[in-house]
């Protein structure tokens, strides 16, 4: 027997008498419980913006504010600068970027009905930042662990530049239930 092949055998031999087939079982159980735990992790509710354009309840009746404000009543939960003040309005990007295919949501209330709306906050990517109208509002906002509720994250990630610019606010819908307070 050649010394390569005794290095082998004594190896192996030394390896089984160390380790049983049991402890081999385990560690295959546990790695393949981790692959299946991990393929069952449910997809996370975020709001994608389409890319087809659809009819939004934007003009509600009633004197809601200036949208180059940071007190505008869309503005509940924006963390950025505002698409208003940077060539853009409260609901459309200005030129030269593209809304964010990922968005974080909030729910504001309208004083001019007295309404509670779902409010998609759409950040637009592809320009450096814009620098004007900064608001950080952080009405209803929840920690990083609860990121599609969060607004201190660049959500420019799904776009095809990751440059931040501003952000905008568009209505999805009027509110079925009011958000609780936390």
């Amino acid at each position: 027997m050649s010394r390569l092949d005794r290095w082998l055998e004594d190896s192996a031999r030394g390896l089984a008498r160390r380790s049983g087939r049991r402890s081999f079982l385990a560690r295959v159980g546990r790695f393949s419980a981790g692959l299946i735990g991990a393929s069952m992790v449910p997809v996370l509710p975020v709001a994608r913006a389409s890319n087809e354009p659809r009819r939004l309840p934007d003009e509600v009746e009633g004197p809601e504010g200036d949208p180059g404000s940071c007190e505008y009543w869309r503005h509940c939960a924006i963390d950025g600068f505002l698409c208003a003040c940077c060539g853009g309005s409260a609901t459309a990007c200005p030129p030269g970027t593209s809304s964010s295919p990922v968005t974080w949501i909030g729910t504001c209330l309208n004083p001019a009905d007295d309404q509670h709306y779902m409010i998609s906050y759409n950040d637009c990517c592809g320009k450096g930042f814009c620098g004007r109208c900064s608001c950080n509002r952080n009405e209803g906002e929840r920690p990083d662990y609860h990121w599609y509720r969060a607004n201190d994250i660049n959500w420019c990630g799904g776009a095809s530049s990751q440059a931040y610019h501003c952000s905008v606010a568009r209505v999805v819908g009027l509110a079925s239930e009011q958000q609780p307070e936390r």
